[in-house]
This record gives structure tokens, C-alpha cells and sequence, in this order.
């Protein structure tokens, strides 16, 4: 099972839009988005209906979109698909635009890839270099969003996770609703489960989004290993 994909030359083809076929990795993971997204609407409900809980998220609240975000290479296959496919020429360059950017800015950091200890490297964060996938204040891959975007939720203002990012803030951090990702954590295990069936350290392979959308999209500034 190839979960990596060579890109170079996929846009050279003129392979683009409806001309990309859905891969078995990428069907896979989108099954899985499907359930963990009911199971996140189950867990939101009872909240809501049993302690009042109600996240203050709402469109166009991006602060998160700032922090250093990780994925694995399952989930990176299936976004790198999704912009294949649906976003436009303009678009796609666009985004390597924006992700070479993001690569200038934080590549001389320790620990780019492998790294065995990236989730150390998330809370790096700074409010000026947000996550290549934002647009206007929204995600532009919303639907193929990996789990860690998923399940995050907070019920606290969404001031405090703008002055989260903000090393001199006096304000006390975001209040996240953490219930969701721990009732949601069985999904992560079978992302993981599928990986290491396919030969690969789950571990191993994540790593921050940005590495892994250049990579997955054959960009020449990606880093590999």
C-alpha cells in the first residue's frame, strides 16, 4: 500500500478535477471522518442537552489555525487528494505559494522531520504565520481537515485563544472541551491501526501539516526523510 504519491507531473498531465480517482487510502480515511464527525454531533448534543456546554467556535474564528498543526500520512493523503481534485490551477499555486513560505519561516527550527519530538513542536506558534490551508479566516480543505482539527473545540471566548498566542498575555488560556477528544480517540487508533498495516511507524509518520502537504503535493521544498 503506497501511501506517499510522487506529484511531480500530475499537473503537467493536465490531471486535474474530476480526472482524479479516489484512492482506497483516501476512502478509507474519509470513512473515517464520516463517523468520527457523527460521533463529535453525538458528543456536542449531550453537552449541550446535559451540562449546558456549547462551543463558542464559529466561522471565521481561526486563532487555532496559527498553532503548529500535526498530521500522519494517511490523513495527508487524503487532503493532498481533495485539493487535487477540487481546487483550481490558481488555487493550487496559491497554496505552494503559501506553503513555501511557511517552510522559509520555520524550517531553521529543530526537529523539522523526523522528529522524535514533534509534539513538543506544537506549541510553537506565532500569529503571523498561520497554516497554509486558511483563507480569509477559513479552512479552504474544510471537509478533508485532519482529527486534531476536528476535534478541537473550546467553550471558553474566542479572545483567549488569540492572546494564547501571545507569549506576554496575561489572560488565562482557552478553555478547551477536551470530553470530545477523549470520546473521539478510538478513530486516531484505527487511522493508526491502518497505517502500521501498510508497513509504517505510525509515530514516525506524523509530522507538522505543512511538511506533509508539500511532500504529499511533490513540491520541490518539501523535506524528506
Amino acid at each position: 500500500m503506497n501511501l506517499i504519491e510522487n506529484t511531480d507531473s500530475w499537473m503537467a498531465h493536465g490531471k486535474v478535477g474530476a480526472d482524479i480517482s479516489i484512492t482506497p487510502q483516501e476512502k478509507f480515511v474519509n470513512c473515517v471522518y464520516s463517523s468520527l464527525d457523527e460521533a463529535i454531533a453525538c458528543g456536542l448534543d449531550r453537552l449541550r442537552s446535559g451540562d449546558g456546554i456549547i462551543p463558542t467556535c464559529t466561522w471565521g474564528c481561526s486563532h487555532c489555525c496559527r498553532n503548529h498543526i500535526v498530521t500522519n500520512v494517511a490523513e495527508a493523503h487524503a487532503l493532498a487528494q481533495y485539493i487535487k481534485r477540487e481546487f483550481s490551477i490558481g488555487q493550487i499555486s496559491s497554496l505552494r505559494i503559501r506553503t513555501k513560505q511557511w517552510h522559509e519561516w520555520n524550517d531553521y527550527r529543530p526537529g523539522s522531520y523526523p522528529s522524535a519530538n514533534i509534539r513538543e513542536q506544537t506549541d510553537l506558534s506565532s500569529y503571523d504565520h498561520c497554516c497554509p490551508l486558511l483563507v480569509n479566516d477559513a479552512c479552504s480543505a474544510y471537509p478533508v481537515r485532519p482529527v486534531v482539527c476536528r476535534t478541537h473545540y473550546i467553550c471558553s471566548h474566542p479572545r483567549f485563544c488569540r492572546e494564547a498566542n501571545d507569549p506576554e498575555a496575561t489572560k488565562p488560556p482557552p478553555v478547551a472541551i477536551t470530553s470530545i477528544i477523549k470520546e473521539t480517540s478510538q478513530f486516531l487508533v484505527t487511522i493508526r491501526d491502518y497505517i502500521e498495516s501498510a508497513g509504517w511507524n505510525f509515530s514516525r509518520s506524523i509530522m507538522l501539516l505543512p511538511h506533509w502537504l508539500a511532500i504529499q503535493m511533490g513540491w520541490d521544498f518539501a523535506i524528506v526523510s
